[in-house]
């Protein structure tokens, strides 16, 4: 079995791949918003590359892996004290 961080890396690859041929079709046609729809996917997919990246070097707090609790919350009751 393949880890996900060999899932990720091709992913990422198939991203770019597809970032650079968006940029491409940018220079290739002439219709402005067709360009602009190519260049705002380009950037979408940049930052989508980008989280995969995060994910597989555990940048992100949401990536790591949850600390144990160093000692459980201490709960306090609201019932008045006599």
């Amino acid at each position: 079995m393949k880890t996900a961080t060999h899932h990720t890396k091709k992913i990422k690859a198939r991203l770019h791949a597809l970032v650079r041929h968006l940029r491409a079709d940018v220079r290739k046609v002439t219709e402005p918003k067709a360009q602009a729809l190519f260049e705002t996917s380009a950037e979408v997919l940049t930052g989508l590359a980008q989280a995969f990246s995060d994910y597989a070097k555990k940048r992100e707090l949401a990536w790591r892996e949850p600390r144990a609790a160093a000692r459980p919350k201490r709960t306090s009751s609201h019932a008045s004290r006599r």
